[in-house]
């Protein structure tokens, strides 16, 4: 029994680990881009951008999950929508938001006498920021990023709402089939595993950086 439940748990831990790299790869560029849009000096960008960030972290992501799943049907008559699609759309659009506010403080923490003196060496506001502000940027907000991660192996457990074979719901078929709860406990041996690992590797991260003092 005990085989059968770990090696079950650990098909639900390949359908987290695809949603946690998947929402990390499009969520972060995503995130730093939105980023930009909160801090444009153009209304009719920033505003708009602000509202939906607004609108995102105020509501559960549960609730986003729903609507990108079944939200279409719904409203639009479109059947047959993928439940990984809607999944990955809701935790990539929902991290976005919040990584973009965390880019957002570690951009703006940057001194501006930095950007000013790149100008007076010449380097365009683009080559500043990838090769002055950048890495102190990064120094800056990884403490808040790597929560941020943490959280992200956690949610996942969500996409088991809308019947995502994950850690989770693998744990919960063998409660209602066999009636028993260990499964369940067993399964958050997995989520620490992977952020125990999380937590070494952004501690070996901060120590690479800590000549960053700026």
């Amino acid at each position: 029994m005990f085989v059968t439940v770990t090696m079950s748990l650990l098909e639900g831990l390949a359908t987290t680990l695809k949603i946690f790299g998947l929402t990390l790869l499009m969520a972060l560029p995503l995130g730093l881009i939105i980023s930009f849009g909160s801090m444009s000096k153009i209304g009719i960008i920033k505003w708009p951008v602000k509202t939906f960030i607004w609108i995102i972290r105020g509501t559960p992501l549960m609730l986003q999950l729903f609507v990108f799943a079944f939200g279409p049907g719904l409203m639009f008559d479109i059947k047959g929508m993928d439940l990984f699609l809607a999944v990955m759309i809701a935790f990539v659009i929902n991290y976005a938001c919040y990584f973009s506010e965390i880019f957002r403080g570690g951009i703006e923490s940057i001194p501006k006498g930095q950007y000013e003196a790149g100008a007076v060496l010449g380097l365009t506001k683009t080559q500043v920021f990838f090769k002055i502000v950048l890495m102190q940027v990064i120094k800056h907000i990884l403490p808040p990023m790597s929560n941020e991660f943490l959280t992200l192996v956690k949610d996942t457990a969500l996409a088991n709402t809308i019947m995502i074979y994950e850690i989770t719901w693998n744990a919960k078929r063998f409660m209602n089939s066999e009636h028993i709860i260990w499964p369940l406990f067993y399964s958050g041996a997995f989520y620490l595993a992977v952020c125990g690992i999380l937590t070494l590797l952004f501690g070996f991260i901060e120590k690479k950086l800590d000549y960053y003092k700026g």
